[in-house]
């Protein structure tokens, strides 16, 4: 069954009913990470080397097999910016943390400032589950300073599911205060993120120099790559004026290799700060943060949040990527109606 629905200039398609398809993981101790397939074919990997500041997911795949996620650092590809090193794949973390930064940090960090930066490290898969209709991915981390204290612990699993046209990531991560009461600060960077292929930035002709907490500049060069994307709020907002709105769910869409191509991230109700603030860069920075409120309300409101120790916190996000057929806002609400009473 098809319904179809006209937001402004651009024409929607919603399928209906369509077919799960089987979830399988292949996991390589030695190279750090669980490779994810859907139908036999690869979607994503999970990698958490020990070179890399933070766990990823890494590159992300439609089903028709075309990459959404930039490649740099991990791998250059033509036309891509090398802005940000930070940027890679899928991850979740943020920037002020006890006065750390986690967000920001990446090899490109001067030794003599790394003590300013956090790491999520010492990861373990803890389940690994195929499926017929998802598959289920888990594991434990640490969020550490430099020497090791650490500061939270981090619980996370994956539900990966498919069909014909879409890729879906359930994601619910809980985070459990130590020894110490944890502070994050009300600020920019945060927290799920991902960084996504050229074609899905926003047209743009300008050049723009962006300051971290850390006085570490980067300028980010005006695209002329083929971007060609859109971002779609929840709320009505489109383009550059999603940026620091609040919405339960954003869509950024295009069209890549001749194909329509979306990823769109789901709020959860339940989450600290609902509906998030949406920190969608025009560049391909597409993040929820919703622990971030002065700088995206104009002072307005603030949110600086606390975990005594031993007290917990979970976000939970659902994420949707469509090839082939353009995704409908009826969709993207019946989606979130369904994340909304899961578990």
């Amino acid at each position: 069954m098809k319904r179809y629905l006209i937001i402004g200039c651009c024409f929607f398609s919603l399928q209906l009913n369509a077919q799960t398809q089987k979830v399988t993981f292949l996991k390589s101790d030695q190279q750090q990470k669980v490779d994810v397939l859907i139908d036999g074919q690869s979607f994503t990997s999970f990698l958490y080397p020990d070179d890399l500041e933070k766990p990823i997911l890494y590159p992300l795949k439609t089903a028709s097999g075309i990459t959404l996620t930039r490649g740099f650092p991990l791998n250059k590809v033509g036309n891509e910016r090398t802005d940000h090193p930070h940027h890679v794949g899928l991850w979740f973390n943020y920037e002020s943390v006890n006065g750390l930064d986690f967000w920001n940090n990446s090899y490109k960090i001067p030794a003599a400032k790394k003590a300013n930066y956090g790491w999520i490290r010492n990861v373990k898969v803890t389940t690994i589950k195929d499926g017929s209709k998802s598959g289920i991915l888990a594991y434990t981390a640490n969020w550490e300073k430099q020497d090791k204290t650490v500061l939270l612990k981090e619980q996370t699993s994956f539900v990966f599911s498919g069909t014909e046209h879409t890729r879906t990531i359930d994601r619910s991560t809980t985070l459990t205060a130590e020894k110490d009461t944890v502070y994050f600060k009300d600020i920019k960077d945060g927290m799920l993120g991902i960084r996504v292929t050229n074609e899905l930035e926003l047209p743009s002709e300008k050049e723009v120099s962006y300051t971290d907490n850390n006085g570490i500049v980067t300028k980010v060069l005006s695209a002329k790559n083929g971007a060609n994307g859109n971002y779609l709020t929840s709320a009505g907002k489109q383009g550059n004026d999603a940026w620091g709105t609040r919405a339960n769910w954003c869509l950024l869409y295009g069209k890549k290799d001749g194909q329509s191509i979306s990823i769109a991230i789901i709020d959860h109700p339940k989450n600290p700060g609902y509906p998030t603030y949406w920190h969608a860069r025009d560049y391909g920075l597409f993040a929820a943060n919703p622990l971030g409120q002065a700088i995206f309300s104009n002072g307005k409101e603030h949110m600086n949040f606390t975990l005594k120790p031993g007290e917990s916190v979970t976000f939970k996000y659902r994420i949707v990527i469509s090839s082939g057929k353009e995704v409908s806002s009826e969709l993207l609400n019946k989606n979130a109606k369904d994340f909304k009473m899961s578990k």
